[in-house]
C-alpha cells in the first residue's frame, strides 16, 4: 500500500521557510478599512508571504474590542475611526487563514504607553520612574510612560489581555518582543523599591541602574513573569505558538532587562524573530554569528527580522535581496519584515518593481517552520 503524507495536498509544506511581515498601525492605515486589509493578504499570499504578525496592543489601546481593556482603561477599542463597528483581529484571522496565512498577533507596545494615554492617567500608581522621579521616556519624538512589570496588578491586567486574545480568537500564536522588557533606567518607584529592600535586608537598589546585581534582580523577575505568562497561554490553548521578536540579545538585556537567552533555555519561547535592522551587511552578518543565536538554532525555529524601510528611510530593493539572501546560506528558518507599508508602498521604487521582487524572492509556496508541527532544523 502507497503511504501519502497526509499534508500532501497542500502546496505550503516542503523545506519550511518563515516569510513574515509586520502589520503596524504606526505609519500605516492596512488595519483601518477592511477592504485594504483584504487586498493586502491578498498580495501577500499571491507573493507567497506565509505568516502575518498584526498589531493588537498599541498607544495604550488595544486594537480588538476588549473587554479587559473596557474595564481597566474604560475603552474597549482604539478610538480611531477605521476601527470602529469592527473586529480588525477576527478579519485578520479570518481571511488570513482562508489564504493559508499563519495568524501571529503582535503584543506591540508591551508594558509601554503613551505618556497622555488614558491607561496612565488612570492608573498613575501602575507606572514606574527613573532614580530622580521622571517617569517620560522619549521614543523618536513621543513621550512614553511604562507600566511597572513588577506591580501585580500590572501583571494581572497585562496577563488577562493576553490570554482574552488566546481563549476568544482562533490565533496561531502571540508575539512579544522588547517592550515585554522595562528600559533599564527605570525601577525606582516605591513598590519596585520595597520589594528590591525586602530581597535585601532593607538595602535600597543602586542608584546606578547599570549595576550588574540590580539588572539581574530585575531581569530574573521579567523572566519570572514570561514563564506565567506562558503557563497561562498554554492552559488557554496549548497549540498557541508564544513567538518572540526582540533586538540581539545584548542590547534586550543591557536597555530592556529583557533575557530572551535564558527565556529560550527555560522553554518559555517556540519562535524566535531577532530584529537586525542594519544597513552594513558587514555587521548584520557579524549580528547573525552570536553563539546564544546559534544556540537557539538547534531546537527552535530562528529567523531574522529585515527592515524593508521607515517612513523617511528608504531601504533599496538589493539590500533586502542580500540580507535574504546571507539568512538563507545560514541556512536560518526564514525571515520577516518591518513593516508592511514599506514592502512597496513606502519606496522610492516602484511598487510593481518591488513586487516582482519579492515574486523572485519567494518563487514558489513554502510551509510556516511550526515548532508544534514537528519542525525540524
Amino acid at each position: 500500500m502507497l503511504s501519502f503524507p497526509l499534508n500532501a495536498q497542500n502546496p505550503r509544506v516542503g523545506a519550511a521557510e518563515l516569510r513574515g511581515v509586520w502589520l503596524t498601525n504606526i505609519d500605516s492605515d492596512v488595519l483601518f478599512e477592511r477592504s485594504r486589509l483584504n487586498k493586502a493578504l491578498q498580495r501577500l499570499d499571491e507573493l507567497n508571504f506565509n505568516t502575518v504578525y498584526p498589531t493588537v496592543w498599541n498607544w495604550g489601546w488595544t486594537l480588538y474590542p476588549s473587554k479587559v481593556a473596557q474595564s481597566v482603561i474604560g475603552r474597549s477599542l482604539d478610538p480611531t475611526p477605521g476601527l470602529q463597528r469592527r473586529d480588525m483581529l477576527k478579519e485578520v484571522v479570518d481571511v488570513g487563514h482562508q489564504k493559508g496565512l499563519t495568524v501571529i498577533p503582535w503584543f506591540e507596545f508591551g508594558f509601554m504607553a503613551p505618556a497622555d494615554s488614558q491607561l496612565a492617567k488612570r492608573h498613575p500608581q501602575w507606572l514606574t520612574n527613573r532614580v530622580n522621579g521622571t517617569q517620560i521616556v522619549k521614543e523618536g519624538t513621543h513621550d512614553r510612560v511604562w507600566l511597572n512589570p513588577f506591580h501585580p496588578e500590572v501583571q494581572q491586567f497585562i496577563q488577562n489581555l493576553i490570554v482574552e486574545i488566546v481563549r476568544n480568537y482562533n490565533i496561531d500564536g502571540i508575539q512579544f518582543d522588547d517592550h515585554f522588557g522595562l528600559p533599564s533606567e527605570l525601577g525606582y518607584d516605591a513598590y519596585t523599591v520595597a520589594l528590591y529592600k525586602k530581597e535585601h535586608n532593607g538595602k535600597a537598589p543602586p542608584t546606578d541602574f547599570k549595576n550588574p546585581e540590580w539588572v539581574s534582580w530585575r531581569a530574573n523577575k521579567i523572566t519570572n513573569y514570561m514563564k506565567r505568562v506562558f503557563t497561562a497561554i498554554k492552559a488557554t490553548k496549548k497549540n498557541c505558538i508564544v513567538s518572540i521578536a526582540p533586538n540581539p540579545q545584548r542590547f534586550s538585556y543591557d536597555f530592556f532587562l529583557a533575557d530572551w537567552q535564558k527565556w529560550e533555555r527555560m522553554g518559555l519561547v517556540e519562535e524566535l524573530v531577532v530584529q537586525i535592522y542594519r544597513n552594513d551587511l558587514n555587521v548584520f552578518n557579524s549580528e547573525l554569528e552570536y553563539p546564544e543565536v546559534k544556540a537557539a538554532r538547534s531546537h527552535i525555529p530562528v529567523s531574522i527580522g529585515i527592515l524593508s524601510g521607515l517612513k523617511g528611510r528608504f531601504v533599496p530593493m538589493q539590500q533586502i535581496e542580500t540580507q535574504v539572501q546571507s539568512v538563507r546560506d545560514r541556512k536560518f528558518a526564514g525571515v520577516s519584515f518591518f513593516f508592511y507599508e514599506t514592502l512597496w508602498n513606502l519606496a522610492n521604487e516602484k511598487p510593481p518593481q518591488r513586487q516582482t521582487s519579492f515574486q523572485k524572492l519567494f518563487p514558489t509556496p513554502k510551509a510556516y517552520p511550526n515548532l508544534l508541527l514537528g519542525w525540524k532544523g
